[in-house]
Formats: C-alpha cells, structure tokens, sequence
C-alpha cells in the first residue's frame, strides 16, 4: 500500500531538507479542486451534500475554493459520501485521470463495495458477509433498507422475526426496527443492499427458521 502523503514516514525526510512545506502546501491546495470535481461528477449539489454529511454548505464551497484548509473531521464525513477512501481526497493531483476507484472496506467479516456514486438518496451496496461466530445483536438507526440475497443463505432477525433468505429473495424493512443479519450456515453470503431515507416498498419473501 503506498503511504499517504501526510504519512510520517513520507513527511521526516523533507523535514530534514526542508521541503516539507512546499509538499504539504502543493498536498493540501490540491484537495479543495479534488472535492468539487467529486461533487460534479457525481450531479451533487451542495445542499445535498450538506444534508449528507451533515457539513455546513459555506464549509464546504470554502474547502472547494481553498478557503478552509481540510481537517480529519471534515474529509472522514465526505470520504464516506463519494464512497472513496481518504487519500484519494488528499493524494490526487488537481489535473490527470478524473476517474474514482472505489474500494471494499472490510468490517467485522463484511466486506462493503459501495455501488453508487452520488451521495444522497438511496445508497447501493454489495456485501459478502462471512459464517457468522458472534451472537447477533440487532440495532436500530433511520432508515429504510432493501436486502437482495445472491447466493448463500442470510438470516435476517427483525424485531421478533427470525428469517432466512435464498439466492433471488429479498426482503424490506424499516431500520428503526430491530435488526441484524448474516450467514445463516457455515458459507459465506453474498447480498445487494439499498439504504435510504424512503422509497418504493417490495415485497417481503422469506421463509420462517424452523
């Protein structure tokens, strides 16, 4: 993995040259046009983003002009937004491939490829979730979610419900609700997830665990 151009490791030798400041300097003025190539081409507004991340929309036209030097706390929230990881907001170039390659993250045996490219309304997702080893603990969040099974076998429990699903069903619900779902046997499962805010509904099939 290359480092990031803020790694420590990266920074000590121009320390000792000097050249620490133009490199950071050239680092940091490349972030503000990275963000607002980011937000066109993915048609965002900056209201939207705003809503988003939960970023003030005068925050982020100053972090897109060069105004408002980028801070962890303001690239982690729009990192997760485009779907990117975080170097890629402070390690592109202001001019060269405008192209973002997203990346899976890996979480307690999920492993997330984000599927679309605006932030805002209804965010796709596919997941590979290994054999479950933990008792599931389910949460509860706004939300709507859409779960459409691949192969495998997924257990869903929602509230009171305990469910499983096969390859082609797929199943709905309110986040709000208690849930948690993952492997219903030994193999890993593969899913296609939308979460948003709201939408049309579908039809719940599954079948109940005996």
């Amino acid at each position: 993995m290359r480092p990031s151009p803020l790694d420590p490791q990266t920074l000590l030798p121009l320390w000792q040259t000097g050249a620490v400041d133009d490199n950071l300097e050239s680092v940091l003025d490349a972030v503000g046009p990275r963000l607002r190539t980011l937000r066109r081409q993915r048609d965002i507004t900056l209201t939207e983003l705003s809503a988003t991340t939960g970023i003030s929309i005068s925050t982020l036209s100053r972090l897109e002009s060069g105004q408002r030097r980028p801070t962890l706390e303001l690239l982690l929230p729009l990192a997760r937004a485009y779907g990117v990881q975080i170097d890629e907001l402070v390690d592109a170039p202001p001019t060269g491939d405008p192209r973002v390659h997203l990346r899976p993250v890996i979480r307690d045996g999920m492993t997330m490829m984000p599927l679309t490219r605006r932030a805002g309304g209804v965010q796709a997702y596919k997941l590979i979730i290994s054999a479950s080893r933990h008792t599931p603990e389910q949460k509860t969040h706004e939300g709507y979610e859409w779960i459409y099974v691949l192969s495998g076998q997924l257990r869903l429990l929602l509230g009171d419900q305990d469910l499983t699903l096969g390859p082609g069903e797929a199943a709905e619900f309110d986040t709000r609700v208690p849930h948690w779902f993952g492997s219903a046997d030994a193999e890993p499962v593969e899913v296609l997830s939308l979460f948003g805010r709201q939408g049309e509904r579908a039809h719940l099939r599954a079948r109940s665990v005996r």
